[in-house]
């Protein structure tokens, strides 16, 4: 059952013919403009017409997320749409959310991709009119980003970041191979998507044999001292999705390695970083089934309203044999049969 890593993290190949990817990217307005269409987006005569500019935004760079932007541009660029990215990155600071969401309002771009929670909040607070389609969002409706799964706004719908099942799958695991554990949390509270994650890791956990403890951080400088923080009360460390502490996940690998911590990471790319487990999905296919809905929109085959949020498809048990090996995991082999495993490249 092994496979290596290339089958679940599809890596974007460069120079799909994107007119324009990265931070501060120049905006050029379309030639010969279609009509508007009621969804927000516009219809062409001919494919040579289809020209767009959109606005890219995500609350911080790290793998996972950058690996659904990627995702995002190989749909529309599959599709043949000529469109010119103004990528902006808040850089972890919740605050140049709305600034980055309004300057985009103001230079009128066809679409926004809001690549967070965070992100996606911004876009909605800033316009009503331009369609918005966010991914790397673990709760679209406790965010308030929707009322419901299949009620998306009028110009707000995407693709979530969160198999519904993954964190019950997760404690589980954890629950039956290291039972009577007490589970070390880290989360930014100031992010709903890591308070609803939080959450539902307390509700799975009741009635386990598991413990938790928690610690949160405002920044990413703040990480390391709450890893450090936990090694005298935990067996095990579970971080989630959690875009403050993702971006420096080095540090929580670098004290379960030390101190010989398991360490379960919410998403594969946090395994690739040294996580030893994860119930994870491909963020480059949640992006790409996003830039698939922005299609849609952009040539006015469905409007923003017509299209549900979505779940992930696809959910995995990922291990990291070597992340295993340098956190003092011992190995059982019922996993070698129910899991996947990653591979260094």
């Amino acid at each position: 059952m092994k496979k290596t890593w290339k089958h679940w993290l599809s890596i974007a190949v460069l120079g799909l013919g994107l007119t324009a990817c990265g931070s501060g990217g120049t905006e050029q307005a379309p030639t010969d403009a279609p009509e508007e269409t009621e969804g927000g987006g516009e219809t062409a005569e001919t494919d040579e017409a289809l020209q767009f500019t959109i606005g890219a935004t995500q609350i911080v760079e790290h793998p996972s997320l950058d690996a659904a932007f990627e995702g995002f541009q190989a749909a529309l660029a599959d599709a043949g749409l000529d469109v010119t990215y103004d990528f902006q990155s808040a850089q972890g600071d919740q605050n140049n959310t709305s600034a980055i969401a309004n300057n985009f309002v103001a230079d009128q771009v066809d679409l926004i991709f809001a690549n967070s929670t965070p992100s996606a909040l911004g876009a909605l607070q800033a316009t009503n009119d331009i369609p918005i389609l966010f991914t790397s969002v673990t709760d679209a409706v406790g965010a308030g980003l929707v009322e419901a799964m299949d009620q998306p706004g009028e110009n707000i719908t995407g693709v979530l970041d969160l198999h519904p099942d993954a964190i019950q799958n997760t404690v589980d695991f954890i629950d039956q191979y290291f039972a009577d554990a007490t589970v070390g949390l880290i989360y930014n509270a100031g992010e709903p998507n890591s308070v609803a994650q939080i959450e539902a890791v307390q509700a799975a956990a009741d009635g386990t044999s598991l413990s938790l403890v928690t610690r949160t951080v405002a920044t990413s400088a703040e990480v390391q001292q709450a890893a450090a923080s936990l090694v005298s009360e935990v067996d095990l460390f579970y971080i989630v999705t959690d875009n403050t502490v993702v971006s420096a996940l080095a540090t929580v690998v670098g004290v379960a390695n030390e101190q010989d911590i398991p360490l379960v990471v919410g998403e594969p790319d946090s395994l690739a970083g040294g996580g030893f487990a994860t119930f994870g999905i491909d963020y480059h296919s949640i992006g790409y089934r996003t830039g698939e809905m922005a299609v849609d929109i952009l040539t006015g085959e469905k409007a923003t309203s017509e299209i549900p949020v979505e779940y992930p498809a696809n959910m995995q048990l990922l291990i990291n044999k070597e992340a295993a090996e340098e956190q003092g995991v011992e190995w059982n082999p019922e996993w070698d049969e129910i899991a996947e495993f990653y591979e260094a490249e």
